[in-house]
């Protein structure tokens, strides 16, 4: 603020005594130069546009899932509703997968990520997350009665073993980071993943709790999840954005009055087991 001021002061004396020519080699050292223009926020124009893109995988439940309805429905779905309609404006969801889900937010192809994603710092160099929406880890699930084969690490890491895995996410981190000696089965399709651990395409998975807990109760008696209460690590789940700290802001104070509020507590209730 006192360095605009000195420059126009510069430049209102330079301009008065001096004379034209002394002002253009005050403005060509850049002493005088004008104030930048402020850049627009991601808030400002998502509310000019009046549209609010959010990303989501559309392939891990409870968060966000293409059901066969052809609507996409979960716990982010609500919030992302709920977000459009706080900022006044209409939600368009954007599909995005988890190997593309950096590069597409480099590439502005949404406003917002959400849908079940891990906070880690590798993604913060990328972008802002918000305030934690959820809290989970990482345990394995697997056919009933065989959960006690598969209670640490070490015994799941054992060669014979076949763990499945979905490319491109915090999953195939982990497992890569403590599995080497068993089998891993990349699957590509998320949202099929479970049906095919079903079927024996493989001995187990590890991911998060929460996941595990849904899929036990969607494939009842032949999905066991092991050990969920107490899952081999500790991590938070959160929206992830570009680098906006206004937006960021906003969709923290989103999150907190909806907090307050009870509402985020009612859709976490709508889709939890």
């Amino acid at each position: 603020m006192i360095l605009a001021h000195s420059q126009r002061l510069s430049a209102r004396l330079l301009t008065g005594f001096a004379g034209p020519a002394a002002f253009a080699w005050l403005l060509s050292t850049g002493l005088a130069a004008p104030a930048p223009a402020q850049t627009p926020s991601l808030l400002d124009s998502i509310t000019r546009s009046g549209t609010l893109r959010v990303g989501l995988t559309e392939d891990y439940r409870p968060f966000s899932i293409a059901a066969a309805s052809g609507n996409v429905e979960g716990i982010d779905v609500d919030m992302a509703n709920n977000l459009a309609l706080s900022l006044g404006v209409k939600l368009e969801i954007v599909k995005t997968s988890w190997p593309t889900l950096k590069s597409d937010l480099e590439a502005d192809k949404f406003d917002i990520a959400m849908g079940g994603i891990t906070i880690t710092l590798d993604r913060q160099k990328v972008g802002l997350f918000s305030t934690p929406v959820f809290s989970s880890g990482k345990t394995p699930i697997t056919h009933c009665g065989d959960e006690a084969k598969y209670q640490t690490l070490a015994q799941i890491d054992q060669p014979g073993v076949r763990v499945i895995v979905n490319p491109g996410g915090t999953n195939e981190r982990f497992d890569k980071a403590h599995l080497q000696k068993v089998t891993l089965v990349p699957w590509n399709d998320n949202a099929t993943i479970f049906d095919a651990l079903a079927r024996g395409t493989a001995d187990a998975m590890i991911t998060d709790s929460v996941e595990t807990r849904l899929q036990a109760k969607l494939h009842p008696g032949v999905l066991c999840p092991v050990h969920p209460d107490a899952p081999f690590d500790h991590s938070e789940l959160g929206y992830w954005m570009p680098r906006d700290v206004v937006f960021a802001a906003y969709v923290d104070q989103w999150l907190h009055l909806l907090n307050l509020t009870g509402e985020h507590q009612a859709i976490l209730a709508r889709w939890l087991p």
